[in-house]
């Protein structure tokens, strides 16, 4: 919705932006860092933007990403994208949650188990987990989901409900032949390299564009 508009403007995908924003300063306390994500796209002459701050540059990245995820792969959980630490089970919830703690501590148990990790790891493991107040940001995690569930369920404009009707297959939108080709590089080097960060593996998917523009 662009700032003072009684109508919400609907773009094509492909014609969002996104960027990422890092900001350092130096204080009497020290250096601070701030970080931010931003999207936006050209309506008209306008440029129509939203940015936001986050906690730090993998965070506002993984917003990005999770956005995009859900747009071309119509995915909504992480294990679908990238779950580095592998703490999703089959029959989870798509968010974190008390379950991923369980999860993480029943996989300790089972590496002590199987002696491939020390007791005195899992002394140290239960030691940080009290010393962060045991399962308590975890149940403040789905607290917060629980109240975001709650917000999204608001009515929406009249004509937003319209427009997100289903439409026949014949009339979707097209993807570009170069995000088609893109993605699909993608997917295939993380298939190679599945606990490659995904920032790393997009930088190199972007950098092998540039170089076959160049080449051409």
């Amino acid at each position: 919705m662009p700032e003072g508009a009684s109508e919400p403007v609907f773009v094509p995908w492909e014609s969002l932006s996104a960027w990422i924003i890092e900001a350092k300063g130096v204080t009497q306390f020290g250096v601070h860092r701030q970080y931010g994500m931003g999207i936006g796209f050209r309506h008209g002459e306008t440029l129509t933007s939203l940015e936001f701050q986050c906690a730090g540059l993998q965070l506002a990245i993984s917003h990005w990403e999770a956005i995009r995820g859900y747009m071309e792969y119509e995915v909504n959980d992480l294990k679908s994208i990238q779950d580095l630490q592998d703490l999703q089970g089959p029959d989870d919830p798509p968010h974190e949650g008390l379950h991923t703690f369980h999860n993480a501590r029943a996989r300790m148990h089972q590496e002590i188990h199987e002696g491939r990790r020390s007791r005195l790891s899992g002394f140290f493991w239960y030691l940080y987990h009290v010393m962060t107040l045991w399962t308590i940001p975890n149940r403040l995690l789905e607290w917060e989901i629980r109240r975001l569930e709650r917000i999204g369920k608001q009515a929406l404009p009249e004509v937003m409900r319209d427009w997100s009707e289903p439409l026949p297959k014949e009339q979707w939108a097209k993807p570009s032949e170069e995000l088609l080709r893109l993605s699909e590089q993608v997917r295939q080097m993380h298939k190679r390299y599945p606990h490659r960060p995904i920032t790393e593996i997009f930088a190199a998917v972007d950098a092998s564009r540039h170089t076959t523009r160049q080449g051409a």
